[in-house]
């Protein structure tokens, strides 16, 4: 029996409104120990804006992260899943798109991310990636 994304994601993801400041992306990111948080307004899923967004598209550019919102930095335009779909189906599409996280999508609104850390834990946990993925955040 093929394995459901909802078998595998993460619950409960972290999420943030887009006119909030990069700083509190920042703080939600570090004290929930995760490297993305996904940007939400009204229930609805209108972004993801990973640690790395953060530093290419506004730290390097010497954008003021108090002052610059979540909208102004996070990706958009996403590749998403159902709880219901195979696994092995959003792997492929990860793949096709070249992303290491897939919101997880049910009736609009976020329910879950699907990660490679998550993927690597549940199919081969003696591999270097799960060993990394399940170990405490550095803070």
């Amino acid at each position: 029996m093929a394995q459901k994304v909802r078998e595998i994601m993460t619950s409960a993801p972290v999420a943030l409104r887009p006119s909030q400041p990069l700083t509190e992306a920042g703080r939600a990111m570090r004290d929930q120990g995760v490297g993305s948080v996904l940007v939400v307004d009204n229930g609805q899923l209108k972004g993801l804006v990973t640690d790395r967004d953060i530093v290419v598209r506004a730290v390097a550019d010497g954008r003021n992260p108090g002052k610059t919102t979540i909208a102004e930095v996070c990706s958009p335009d996403l590749v998403t899943a159902a709880p219901d779909d195979d696994a092995d189906t959003a792997v492929r599409r990860m793949r096709e798109h070249g992303v290491r996280r897939v919101p997880v999508v049910q009736d609009g609104r976020p329910v879950g991310v699907l990660s490679l850390g998550d993927l690597a834990i549940e199919r081969d946990e003696r591999s270097a990636l799960a060993d990394i993925s399940a170990e405490a955040p550095n803070t």
